[in-house]
């Protein structure tokens, strides 16, 4: 919904062919060892680590942001990551599915108005260093970060009906298809 009212056209990747001709891939919120673990059953890790590496723009939010980190603290020690971004994720930072709470971020990226957040059993990051860009942060806590094509966020944008966050992402970090 969010893409759609941004003007793109998203798909569903289910299977390494879903990956083909693609202009960015978003990687969902849910439970990121279960995903990770689906990545690997669908043979689609390695193919989205290398089409990360290669530059393809990818967004992790809250469990994607775990998917993306090269180090994951709370997880299972063999939990499949993709490992592209310098990040330490701490998951379920803020505690348990019934202590998810909505935050007002500052995002001068977005705009003056602060960014209506929502955290569900939510990571928080910390820096590997460069070169990590820092987007935006809760509690002194990194919660949104850049590195170059990729992009992570612990909380879920597409809950909070505001789409600048979508909007910033196909006009920032995604590159206009030539032709």
């Amino acid at each position: 919904q969010a893409l759609r009212a941004c003007g793109a056209t998203p798909v569903e990747v289910r299977l390494p062919k879903d990956l083909e001709g693609l202009d960015a891939l978003i990687l969902p919120g849910g439970e990121s060892t279960t995903i990770g673990k689906l990545l690997l059953r669908y043979h689609l890790l390695q193919p989205i680590r290398s089409l990360g590496q290669s530059g393809l723009p990818i967004w992790g939010t809250c469990a994607g942001m775990i998917l993306l980190a090269q180090e994951v603290v709370g997880g299972l020690p063999d939990q499949p990551v993709l490992g592209l971004m310098n990040l330490r994720v701490h998951r379920n930072a803020f505690g348990r599915q019934v202590d998810s709470f909505q935050a007002e971020l500052s995002c001068p990226w977005l705009g003056e108005a602060p960014f209506p957040a929502v955290f569900i059993r939510a990571p928080v990051a910390e820096s590997l260093g460069p070169p990590l860009e820092v987007l935006a942060q809760y509690q002194d806590k990194i919660v949104a970060a850049r590195q170059g094509n990729l992009v992570a966020t612990s909380f879920h944008p597409e809950l909070s009906g505001d789409w600048r966050m979508h909007q910033w992402f196909l006009d920032h970090v995604v590159p206009i298809p030539a032709g």
